[in-house]
């Protein structure tokens, strides 16, 4: 192979890891403002975490397109293969945690009308900053390519289930204890929900990154699980 070639198909992979960290940086964005939107009570934040979501979109389509070409027309072996497999998945998780951004958002448009709880805006607060900061941290294993990291976010998956458990709990007794805040509960528990899934996202990018830089795979029944509520 010479050295045109070997250039052309470097610059192909670099240009597929800078597409995913990009989306990576969006997914991000669109979390945190999908959490600080709910916390302030924030309609036109939420409005405009909505607005975004079509740009996840069009990166993730864009991520998996050079990984298809890539594919096709390099052929790619062990280690860049596992590159190349990888940031498609990565793509795939990141555009789940901006839809879970988004609905989160929908949740906001609604809660903003209804009498605000502030206990229960801060449990919401605290496990959404939990969530995005596993999410920076897998994202930023990624970047550096470091396996130890990654693993790190993965160990310590059931801290994202023992909040929403805990928060789930905490929604229940309001229920209970006053019907008229049914309608806010649902939808916090809702928001607590989507909360959760991209802390699973944010687990599964670890196993992903893991598996790149390695080659060995983690079983996902292998995580750490707080006994937990969910469907």
């Amino acid at each position: 192979m010479n050295e045109h070639i070997v250039k052309s198909y470097e610059d192909e992979l670099n240009a597929l890891g800078a597409a995913c960290a990009r989306l990576g940086g969006l997914a991000e964005a669109q979390l945190g403002d999908a959490v600080d939107a709910i916390v302030r009570r924030d309609p036109a934040l939420a409005t405009k975490v909505l607005q975004q979501d079509d740009r996840l979109d069009e990166i993730e389509a864009d991520v998996e397109q050079k990984a298809i070409r890539l594919i096709a027309l390099r052929q790619p072996m062990a280690n860049d293969l596992r590159k190349t497999m990888a940031a498609m998945k990565i793509a795939s998780n990141l555009e789940r945690c901006g839809d879970l951004a988004k609905n989160i958002a929908k949740r906001t448009l609604v809660l903003s009308e209804i009498e605000p709880m502030p206990a229960l805006n801060r449990s919401i607060e605290r496990m959404g900053r939990l969530v995005e900061t596993r999410l920076k941290e897998v994202l930023d294993a990624y970047i550096s390519n470091d396996a130890e990291r990654a693993m790190e976010v993965w160990r310590r998956d059931e801290e994202v289930d023992e909040h929403y458990n805990s928060l789930f709990r905490e929604l229940l007794t309001y229920m209970m204890g006053d019907p008229r805040t049914i309608t806010a509960c649902a939808h916090l528990l809702f928001v607590a929900k989507n909360l959760e899934r991209i802390g699973d996202h944010a687990t599964n990018i670890a196993e992903i990154v893991h598996y790149e830089i390695t080659g060995e795979q983690v079983s996902s029944a292998d995580r750490p699980r707080a006994d937990d509520l969910r469907a």
